[in-house]
């Protein structure tokens, strides 16, 4: 069968796609350390090195990922992504012992990474929406697929964990009968971005020697909020515990975080039109970094929940524009390689917060987490100004 090949990628084909594909990592992650403590028997110490692992080849599936998409094909890229991804899933069902566990997550952690940063790179592609549009609706869908994955892998997982898997086998069949039929892009007979139609700015000017250095600095910010951000996951709970609030109340603060998200970034969004894009990313991401300095003083559960909102709402105007600038920066031939550098240093964030987390805990406290956590977001976040401003300096000269 031929698959007739389209000129533009459709943006509610990027939505549902994030949407299904957010589900089925959500599904995955909040049951890794359970089932390996609980049903393997291993100790928490492997469970983190197992995420560790799988997490460095999410990062290696990003490089891979961006390059292939921009070097070779697009469309092959994805197909290829999304099976290496779907194949170990399905094999959980029936290997869910030890070490096939871990091997086969290795193995999910490559092709999931791969097709993260192919998403990013074919959403990137939308011409019916600004690319800032396009982005800040996909970071809904994926806090929709979020909130479905975390919501149902509780459900589930009183079935059994091979119902979990072959829940998950049928996000990814779908997500892999959706890249055979819609991701079979002729991106050669594109027009150009709707963006670049009524952007004056970014017509015919001369390549700036900076770009990289600044898309470099925004990446090592997306690093150290990813590594902030990753102890909510981690230390959070065993914090709260500490203070006498339940697992079961701390497992309540994340459906606020997701449907803030969703009922609350639409608006966000419409605002944010009216702001230059590197305002409303520093003004979100200084928010989300004074909430790590609040936490050293957060004792009861309202205050928690308290710094988790506004946390939230520093998130949703920081986070899903970053990846909307760094594509406006980037070059047309290397789009993907840049989506998939803000992947690595998102999936390096996120595999280096727990032991960071873990570490600072055991030798000082969690106050100082917090604090060195807030400090390293603001120092990140003035490095990139920094190289913000020279930019926009030669872009005037």
């Amino acid at each position: 069968m031929v698959i007739k090949k389209r000129s533009e990628i459709r943006l509610s084909s990027v939505l549902i796609y994030s949407l299904l594909l957010n589900s089925g990592a959500a599904l995955m992650w909040p049951l890794i350390t359970v089932y390996m403590h609980n049903n393997l028997h291993e100790s928490l110490t492997v469970a983190g090195i197992v995420m560790f692992i799988m997490s460095c080849f999410m990062v290696l599936g990003n490089y891979l990922g961006g390059i292939f998409f921009d070097r070779w094909s697009p469309y092959k890229s994805a197909l290829i992504s999304i099976t290496i991804a779907m194949i170990p899933i399905f094999l959980l069902i029936f290997f869910n012992g030890w070490p096939s566990f871990a091997i086969l997550l290795f193995v999910y952690g490559l092709g999931e990474g791969a097709s993260l940063t192919i998403l990013n790179a074919y959403a990137a592609k939308v011409q019916s929406k600004s690319t800032r549009y396009v982005f800040n609706s996909l970071y809904i869908g994926i806090n929709v697929g979020v909130v479905v994955g975390t919501t149902a892998v509780g459900f589930l997982m009183k079935f059994g964990v091979p119902v979990v898997f072959s829940v998950a086998t049928f996000f990814y069949i779908i997500l892999l009968l959706m890249t055979v039929f819609e991701f079979n892009i002729d991106f050669s007979k594109a027009q150009p971005h709707l963006a670049h139609k009524h952007n004056h700015q970014v017509m015919e000017k001369r390549a700036n020697p900076l770009t990289s250095k600044l898309i470099f600095s925004i990446c090592m910010m997306v690093f150290c909020v990813y590594l902030s951000y990753t102890l909510w996951e981690s230390v959070m709970p065993v914090h709260m515990e500490s203070l006498n609030i339940s697992f079961e109340n701390y497992s309540y603060i994340w459906p606020i975080n997701g449907l803030l998200i969703v009922f609350v970034q639409p608006i966000i969004n419409r605002i944010g039109r009216h702001f230059k894009m590197v305002n409303q990313v520093t003004f979100g991401i200084l928010v989300f970094a004074l909430t790590f300095f609040m936490l050293i003083f957060a004792k009861q559960y309202v205050s928690f929940i308290i710094i988790m909102i506004i946390l939230t709402f520093g998130e949703m105007n920081g986070i899903p524009s970053i990846p909307a600038w760094i594509d406006n920066l980037a070059d047309e031939k290397q789009k993907g390689r840049y989506q998939g550098m803000f992947n690595i240093f998102m999936s390096f964030g996120r595999a280096v917060g727990p032991l960071f987390g873990g570490i600072l805990v055991e030798w000082l406290n969690y106050g100082f987490l917090f604090g060195i956590s807030g400090l390293l977001i603001i120092t990140s976040l003035l490095y990139v100004l920094w190289e913000n401003r020279k930019f926009e300096k030669y872009e005037q000269s």
